[in-house]
């Protein structure tokens, strides 16, 4: 199983300060946090990229992935094209983090990058009620 479904935490969120709802601490893995179940997960995806808008001020596929996966660490530009492939939206195309048409593909579509496989539609709706339930 892909380290990021391990966790229940599908977009391979690093350790950090920051807190979420379902967030299981202390994680067993030392790098990457650990989450209650996917939906927590799936919650926590919705969160860091409605903060990346709100805090930083991206806008777009191409600024979001660029700060969530920085090519230090990863294929940037390929993560990037793989979003926006999965999703049909332009990288460049300004987002809404608010709207569920929108965020619902490209949260499915990062975990898919991060796991090497589909993901599972029902569990990220359910992420979404639960950050939309924080709204």
């Amino acid at each position: 199983m892909a380290r990021g479904l391990d966790n229940r935490n599908p977009g391979n969120i690093r350790q950090s300060k920051v807190r979420y709802r379902g967030e299981v601490r202390p994680s067993r893995d030392p790098a990457f946090k650990e989450f209650e179940s996917l939906a927590w997960g799936y919650r926590a995806i919705f969160v860091l990229l409605d903060t990346y808008r709100i805090r930083y001020g991206l806008q777009t596929i191409r600024e979001m992935i660029s700060r969530w996966a920085p090519p230090s660490e990863n294929h940037t530009e390929a993560y990037i094209r793989a979003v926006a492939a999965d999703t049909g939206i332009d990288p460049d195309e300004t987002l809404d983090t608010h709207d569920a048409k929108t965020m619902i593909p490209i949260a499915a579509a990062i975990s898919r990058v991060e796991n090497g496989s589909a993901a599972d539609p029902q569990q990220v709706a359910a992420g979404w009620a639960l950050f939309r339930s924080d709204s």
